[in-house]
């Protein structure tokens, strides 16, 4: 019988708890042993009037975009909550940076949705050529509280008129991590995956500098080239980059620890 390709692993998944289930899951089945410790805690709006205003005017844009699937699930549920009874303007057209994002959407009933094939971030997005020449066309970018400016420069040099939805708030939890602290000094995590450079300077705040030299020895997987070299300059070890989704963050594991055995 073919042993798991996981099996005697322990994996710390740091992605926010309503986001982690689903590579778990994937871990487990895969023999692995899973330890919950989520880095990033999605939080809603303290105010949502700004955002109620501006999507009073949804009617007047041409593109929406959605920047993650954070963006998506939190972005509709407010677009619901805040305008009850109306429904998506038929001429907004949607798009997004990634696979998972795009599955979301499609998920919730949206077709034709602009996102690219490969690389999941704002420069594979601006990248396609129907985003090149944006002259007059008003675009409305779903995201969190502060972030990235790429996307919105590039699209503004392209002559769009761009504005953010804002639409949750990112914090990091407040969690005890002697457990991990406890595990790692034991030796007994070989991997730790995390989906944002904020999540992973987030996860280095919890430990002192014994704990964080030791999470640095640890294999560190990443979903995005941009990731790896955030985490090179917090110092961590070379990081692995799987994937955006959870099917590919599995396969990285698998490959690497396959190699290792």
């Amino acid at each position: 019988m073919k042993t798991a390709p996981l099996a005697g692993r322990r994996i710390v998944v740091t992605r926010p708890r309503e986001q982690a289930a689903g590579l778990a899951a994937l871990i487990r089945e895969a023999g692995g042993e899973v330890l919950l410790f989520p880095a990033m805690e999605i939080r809603a709006l303290a105010d949502t009037r700004k955002l109620a205003a501006l999507l009073e005017r949804l009617e007047e844009f041409d593109l929406a975009i959605f920047v993650s699937r954070n963006a998506v699930v939190k972005g509709l549920e407010l677009v619901r909550a805040l305008r009850p009874g109306k429904s998506w303007p038929v001429r907004l057209a949607v798009a997004t940076v990634g696979s998972g994002s795009r599955r979301e959407l499609e998920r919730q009933g949206f077709s034709g949705v602009i996102a690219p094939g490969g690389e999941a971030d704002s420069e594979a997005l601006l990248a396609l050529p129907g985003l090149r020449t944006l002259d007059g066309k008003a675009v409305l970018i779903f995201r969190g509280e502060g972030g990235r400016e790429l996307l919105a420069e590039g699209l503004a040099a392209r002559g769009a008129r761009v504005e953010y939805a804002e639409c949750y708030r990112r914090v990091r939890p407040d969690a005890d991590a002697a457990p991990l602290a406890a595990a790692l000094e034991r030796g007994e995590v070989d991997a730790v995956t995390v989906s944002s450079a904020e999540g992973l300077a987030n996860l280095l705040k919890y430990f002192d500098a014994a704990g964080r030299q030791r999470l640095q020895a640890v294999a560190l997987f990443v979903p995005h080239r941009r990731v790896a070299e955030a985490a090179a300059a917090l110092g961590m070890r070379a990081a692995l980059v799987g994937g955006p989704g959870d099917a590919e963050a599995l396969a990285a594991l698998v490959a690497y620890f396959g190699r290792a055995t």
